[in-house]
């Protein structure tokens, strides 16, 4: 029980209401607080083992400092370490405890941004004629574990723009003086721990002393503020946890994370290459991960085409004026390549930067009735966006790139069918695939402000009452985020959990009311009248490049039987069998099962060795007895010794396992749609 005491036991009944304020629980319960009561108070309030773990609020959606006093009313979430929030506040202290550490290591050090982000931190730093290299590291670490045991606190302040200025100026800081030349006066607020004080809009913790676990690692170049034409930085990554124990699982799982790295396995694996001379950014597809991408797009195609999708074809390029009708031209024109001139005085074309401008034309050349819809729209169109090299990461950061784009143009009173069918398209793949954690994400209109979303009330209401109603129908546990939605339409966003517990987002449903109105689509409806249909986009991949790197680090390389590029290996003892070996793999092949011969001159344990690390599933190994009878020695990856059997039989088990693997999506919708 919580008892809230006066701070003036004889003060009249209407001052001490005056004095209050009401504070809304996540439950909905309401408690009532003196004003000024600040956050970590109200957690001793409820319990003290709750203001031990506490550390950060959240206070009418906006996340608060725990020693920040509340005036008013408010809604107030206490985050904890499981919380995203909490993380945040957590992981940003850390970054401005190692800024006081190169501070103290680096006089005259300047500092750009030091933000948290989805694991850790990064501060980028001016070091001057310093160099700060990865073999400094453990001294910083050693410097910051030296300021966590002076538990300092961390104070927030306000300051008028006019000293803020004036104080990083006396310290040179020009980053610094520039983000606060671009702020508004009374909106600015610093922090100070011990001798360091930053600028920052916070939150914080209480102390340094929360912070138990430290480690950076790895120092990296960053242009100030991403320009590349301006200073580069050193970009120093750090992690903090509150237990060692968590900071040792994080590392093991780094380097678990560096045996799966999808660049390394692909190339071990001969799937993808990057050439300079073709140039950044533009992966290449070698045989092997051509024919895994392809596996993965004809099993898609093969899907949408149970539900109903049209597959077309688009160019690779467009007349500019198509991109700014669709608007893309203004969101993506800074991170686009340059317009393309032709010998045609002003006719300027691009390279396609989004598939959906392109599909919007192709709706608009036949005309549609309220009958013909929904018309689905697929393809698997590569588009081009210019990502800064220094932003490039294998094949999860690329400049050109295939997305498994669908366009769905529908009424308005199609929309919950169709998104319950898209969910369905992208809960086949994850089973097919083995991504088994995943979770959903509603993004939802800002609750008051209405004004930058364009629609009708009606059509939103509909549209944002589809989608959670096909969440709910599907019995998917899906987040709601209000003020999240674009302003074209709500959207539903699948987060997946890989092997290693690390989060990607895979599959989007997105509804579109602003396409429609900027190529004016229209269908004629019952009523013999034209109406605008609602557009839905959706890819359940996302593009290939990333979807792929994802499922190369998912599975280590070791991809199911159905889509790994070769799922068997013939290995003869002994040149004298290669004969037989290339009848077999000639049998396999006419059996649509995809083989390869190891006939080099090496022992059979050597060669059982090399092709484990290939991950090839299958391993078949011919000797004279196998030649006399027709048969194989069969090893499983992973298994081992599995017997010997008629190649007949194996062709057999090889053909209903890939059958089983790559048709169970149609047993499973059968037997839902029996429910």
């Amino acid at each position: 029980m919580v008892f809230v005491v006066p701070l003036f036991s004889k003060m009249s009944d209407q001052k001490l209401i005056m004095n209050m304020i009401k504070i809304t629980f996540p439950d909905g319960s309401i408690r009532e607080y003196e004003v000024g009561t600040t956050p970590m108070q109200i957690a001793e309030s409820i319990s003290p083992r709750l203001a031990k773990e506490v550390l950060a609020a959240g206070v009418d959606g906006e996340i608060f400092d725990l020693q920040r006093p509340l005036f008013s009313d408010a809604s107030v979430k206490l985050y904890k370490w499981e919380d995203p929030e909490g993380k945040y506040a957590y992981w940003h202290s850390s970054a401005h405890l190692m800024a006081e550490a190169l501070e103290e290591l680096y006089p005259g050090i300047k500092f750009g941004i030091g933000p948290a982000i989805e694991q850790g931190f990064y501060y980028d730093v001016d070091p001057g004629t310093a160099i700060i290299k990865e073999e400094d590291l453990p001294r910083i670490e050693e410097c910051m574990r030296r300021l966590v045991a002076k538990e300092e606190p961390i104070v927030r302040r306000d300051i008028s723009k006019a000293d803020a200025l004036r104080m990083f100026q006396e310290k040179n800081d020009e980053y610094k003086v520039e983000l606060i030349s671009e702020l508004a006066d009374g909106t600015i607020t610093l922090y100070t721990q011990g001798n360091f004080t930053d600028l920052c809009r916070g939150p914080h913790l209480p102390n340094t002393g929360l912070i138990k676990a430290v480690k950076l690692l790895n120092v990296a170049g960053a242009y100030w503020r991403g320009d590349e034409k301006r200073k580069q930085l050193t970009r120093i990554y750090g992690i903090t946890f509150p237990k060692k124990k968590m900071l040792d699982e994080y590392l093991q799982m780094l380097e678990e994370a560096k045996k799966r790295d999808h660049r390394k396995i692909g190339k071990e694996l001969e799937l993808f290459t990057f050439s300079q001379n073709v140039g950044a950014g533009l992966p290449l597809w070698l045989p092997r991960g051509t024919q895994l991408r392809l596996k993965l797009e004809d099993f898609l195609k093969r899907i949408q085409k149970h539900f109903g999708y049209q597959q077309v074809m688009s160019p690779h390029i467009g007349n500019k004026k198509l991109y700014v009708t669709s608007g893309h031209y203004a969101k993506y024109g800074a991170d686009s390549f340059r317009p393309i001139t032709t010998p045609q005085e002003g006719e300027e074309f691009m390279l396609k930067p989004m598939n959906c401008p392109h599909h919007c034309e192709i709706y608009k050349a036949i005309p549609h009735s309220y009958r013909d819809l929904p018309v689905r729209l697929a393809e698997f169109g590569t588009v081009y966006r210019y990502e800064q090299s220094g932003e490039l990461h294998g094949l999860t950061r690329v400049r050109g790139f295939t997305q498994d784009d669908a366009h769905l143009f529908c009424r308005p009173d199609q929309i919950k069918e169709e998104f319950c069918k898209v969910m369905d398209i992208i809960f086949i793949i994850f089973k097919a695939l083995d991504f088994k954690n995943f979770e959903a994400q509603i993004s939802l209109r800002d609750k008051v402000n209405r004004e930058k979303y364009i629609g009708s009330e009606e059509n939103w209401e509909k549209a944002e009452r589809a989608i959670i109603e096909a969440c709910q129908e599907k019995g998917l546990p899906a987040v709601i985020e209000y003020g999240e939605a674009a302003f074209y339409g709500p959207k539903l966003d699948f987060m997946v959990k890989d092997a290693l517990g690390r989060k990607w987002q895979l599959g989007t449903i997105q509804v579109d009311y602003n396409l429609p109105e900027r190529f004016e689509l229209e269908y004629t409806g019952e009523d013999n009248r034209k109406h605008r249909p609602v557009m839905i986009h959706r890819a359940p991949f996302g593009s290939m490049e990333r979807f792929i790197a994802v499922l190369i680090e998912h599975t280590a390389g070791k991809f199911p039987l159905w889509l790994t590029p070769d799922q068997v290996v013939i290995l003869p003892i002994s040149e004298r069998f290669n004969e037989y070996a290339y009848k077999v793999a000639r049998q396999l092949n006419e059996a649509d099962i995809r083989v390869q011969v190891d006939d080099r001159n090496e022992k059979i344990g050597r060669k059982i060795r090399d092709n484990e690390l290939k991950r090839v599933p299958y391993m078949l190994i011919v000797g004279e007895q196998e030649e006399q009878n027709e048969e194989v020695s069969v090893r499983k990856q992973g298994e081992g010794d599995r017997g010997t059997v008629k190649l007949t039989t194996f062709a057999g088990q090889i053909c209903g396992e890939v059958d089983a693997m790559v048709n169970a999506w149609q047993a499973d919708l059968t037997e839902t749609s029996a429910e």
